[in-house]
């Protein structure tokens, strides 16, 4: 490999890390979930999960989907840790 051509692959790789990089910022961030994504966002499992809704974790339902508010999720862990 060429200087010239290790340094166009060197501008090409910087450009795909920039684009990769804009998008990820300007991707809005998801603030309503499913169960499943919601138990991905806490790292814990399904059933954990439900064993949270137990303790007073709200969840609402929209056309037969549970869903729940990011900022629920983050109160709950706030509150009920120690």
């Amino acid at each position: 490999m060429t200087e010239r051509e290790f340094k166009q692959y060197l501008e090409e790789l910087k450009n795909e890390i920039i684009a990769a990089i804009t998008k990820q910022i300007s991707k809005p961030e998801k603030q309503l979930l499913t169960i499943r994504e919601a138990a991905e966002y806490l790292g814990v499992s399904y059933n954990t999960f439900q064993k949270f809704k137990c303790e007073g974790l709200k969840v609402f339902e929209i056309d037969g989907t549970k869903r729940i508010y990011k900022h629920e999720l983050d109160k709950f862990i706030e509150k009920n840790s120690y």
